[in-house]
């Protein structure tokens, strides 16, 4: 029994009719929660449940799977509210779950085999990713519950009250510094669904609404992220609003502006910062009522042990056991964040590794620390510093409202910054919204997106491709015959189906490369060479293909005289139709999507599949020579589309490589998968 089960047994023997879980006229004690945990544990027993995701609604429902899940001892994957479709098929084909609940329904899914998932992973959460892609993190349960019984040592016994669900149950830190946390001191959570609360649309919040429901909840602690805080704030200040309840806010998630916090406690709120990530299951450090230092993260939580190491903070005993269907973790974690630890603990953040601006005098300066104060002022809603290589800082500003001065509020931040820290311009913008990529689904900033969008990035052009068919290469990757061939779940027929349409489409890589070379204008024949190096490396390669089919046991004279399906024919059409009416340069595009999918997916493919069958390796030197070859390649093609400038033949690049993409999704779709037969059964 885990460290959270046993200790909602123990408060249901010593205090049954204390109320563990309340949303609106439901209540349910913990005598009651202990009961329903073992009759919800025994459901997904009986229902051979080897991996749960949990969809839905903030609601009693979704804590009483979650519970029973961990009592089962088996992996529960939640899914969050804020997903996109798109986000949710890519998760739910890779993970293969096996049931899904919602509300108190157990649904049976079975979305192929289950991912590998590291030794003692207990949840899955997943990030919705810098690029749109969402990651898989693996945590084990003793680790989240070490989180949560920490927070329960700092913060004592007097804050073991009424806990307020604000963000979704989803997100680790309302699921394990919020609910385990406040379960395990015996508090009582309160849960009301998001839309009661104003928080249906999460980057629209209704405030009032938000205020009401800490009230009428009677709520002693609460999780905020910083821009929640700054609209409560707002609201408070505006109404006169008081929260006599309240006894701790939490916030975290993003960088916290210190005025931010002055203007809480100048209202009042006894709101406290901290510090985590995903990996270390959503807390590594917390101020509290007993222990605050201004400017600070926090104290590092009593089971968390960590370094800096140039620079950087590093966790060395995180909740964190290793990425979906990656390697295990080796124990320590680098977390990307730049910071300080003091000799008592106090952790100081100064931004993050990768956002690092060094300007053309040398200076190193980290965007996070213009972007806090910005964002502390009335006037600014959204804010991006940048400035790598020039001679100072800029900002894009979101305005608050149409009229707000951003010049005053930019001029009383940089009365707080040492010169070389100063915002010497900035140009209003647009907001950063999900819909156009600026922001993930849980509101950070995609800062890449957001200057490429302006143009005020150093991206290379291959950069940007990169970024720019991000969203088209993950559709590719939710293809179930893909997904399952990446886990050596398909059968012989199926590899030998997709080697048949692999020959059909590889057999013209050679005349593309002719046709675009025929085309070129005068003023683009430097890309000559490139194809002629190209067509030397790319002969031949159908011939592998078809002794690949003959080494699996194929037939492979019926595979060269076979009428291919009619999306592998599209995807061939496509490409001379581009070629020979619209810019040859494009086919550029395709060579991308062939190359960038080989090198994430050949090598490990082929492994899988030859496990999976048994097979000869003779069976997949197409798989295992495209994996190796296209790692040189895709070196030599970066640099060689670094060297196309005019935007016309960018924007074909993209062009092609978008649809080649979504074309290549279609013709694996369109391979006979005995996994696609048996669910549709």
């Amino acid at each position: 029994m885990t460290k959270l089960i046993e200790a909602i047994h123990n408060h249901a023997n010593r205090t049954p009719s204390h109320t563990a879980l309340i949303s609106g006229g439901q209540e349910i004690t913990y005598a009651q929660l202990a009961r329903e945990i073992l009759a919800r544990k025994a459901a997904l027993k009986d229902a051979g449940c080897r991996l749960l995701a949990i969809e839905g609604d903030n609601a009693p429902d979704w804590i009483l799977w979650d519970l029973a899940a961990i009592a089962a001892e088996i992996p529960a994957l939640p899914l969050p509210p804020f997903f996109h479709p798109q986000q949710r098929e890519f998760v739910l084909h890779l993970s293969g779950i096996s049931h899904s609940a919602q509300g108190v329904a157990l649904n049976t899914v079975s979305i192929g085999a289950p991912a590998q998932l590291p030794p003692a992973t207990a949840k899955i959460t997943f990030t919705s990713g810098s690029t749109g892609t969402p990651k898989g993190v693996c945590l084990s349960q003793s680790g989240l519950e070490d989180v949560a019984a920490s927070i329960g040592q700092v913060l004592g016994p007097d804050y073991a009250g009424r806990h307020l669900c604000v963000l979704p149950l989803a997100i680790l830190l309302e699921n394990v510094a919020g609910v385990y946390a406040a379960l395990m001191m015996g508090a009582t959570v309160c849960i009301p669904s998001l839309s009661s609360m104003g928080m249906a649309d999460p980057f629209r919040p209704d405030f009032a609404a938000l205020a009401d429901a800490i009230n009428t909840s009677r709520a002693t602690s609460i999780i905020l992220v910083p821009e929640l805080l700054r609209g409560l704030l707002t609201y408070t200040a505006a109404s006169n609003t008081a929260y006599p309840s309240l006894k701790f806010i939490a916030v975290g998630g993003a960088k916290v502006a210190p005025e931010l916090l002055e203007t809480a406690h100048a209202l009042g709120l006894p709101v406290y910062e901290g510090y985590g990530l995903s990996e270390c299951g959503s807390v590594v450090s917390l101020n509290t009522p007993d222990a605050a230092r201004a400017g600070s993260a926090g104290r590092l939580l009593p089971h968390i042990k960590a370094v800096v190491k140039d620079g950087e903070i590093v966790i060395l005993n995180p909740a964190f056991t290793g990425y979906m269907g990656g390697s295990p973790s080796q124990g320590a974690f680098a977390t990307g964040d730049l910071g300080e630890i003091g000799a008592d603990g106090f952790v100081t953040l100064s931004g993050r590794k990768k956002n690092l601006i060094i300007t053309s005098f040398g200076r190193n300066i980290s965007p996070e620390w213009g972007e806090s104060l910005l964002l502390a002022q009335p006037e600014i809603a959204q804010a991006v510093v940048y400035g790598d290589a020039a001679p100072h800082l800029s900002a894009l500003i979101v305005p608050r409202t149409p009229d707000s001065p951003v010049q005053a509020a930019i001029t009383r931040v940089n009365s707080n910054l040492p010169d070389y820290a100063q915002i010497k311009d900035f140009a209003t913008v647009a907001p950063f919204t999900t819909a156009d990529g600026t922001l993930t689904g849980n509101g950070r900033i995609r800062r890449n997106n957001i200057l490429q969008k302006h143009g005020k990035t150093n991206m290379t052009f291959f950069e940007r491709l990169n970024k720019e068919t991000a969203p088209f290469r993950q559709g590719l990757y939710t293809v179930p015959q893909l997904v399952d061939g990446l886990k050596g779940d398909i059968s012989r027929e199926t590899y030998i189906a997709y080697l048949t349409e692999a020959y059909h489409h590889v057999k013209h890589t050679v005349r593309f490369l002719m046709a675009m070379g025929a085309r070129l204008p005068e003023d683009r024949k430097w890309l000559h060479d490139a194809i002629a190096e190209y067509i030397e490396e790319e002969k031949g390669h159908e011939e592998w293909i078809l002794n690949d089919i003959a080494a699996a046991g194929g037939d492979k004279e019926a595979a060269r005289h076979a009428t291919p399906n009619l999306e592998t024919q599209m995807l061939v059409a496509y490409n001379y139709d581009y070629i020979a009416r619209k810019n040859p340069i494009g086919f550029l595009g395709m060579v991308f999507m062939l190359e960038s999918t080989s090198t994430q997916i050949a090598t490990a493919g082929g492994d899988a599949i030859r496990n999976g069958l048994g097979l000869p390796k003779e069976a997949f030197s197409y798989l295992y020579s495209h994996g190796a070859l296209d790692v040189k390649h895709m070196k030599f093609f970066e640099e060689l589309v670094n060297r196309v400038t005019d935007p016309a033949d960018q924007a074909a690049i993209i062009e092609v490589a978008q649809n080649t993409f979504r074309l290549f999704a279609g013709v694996m779709r369109a391979i006979p998968h005995k996994e696609q037969k048996r669910h549709a059964a």
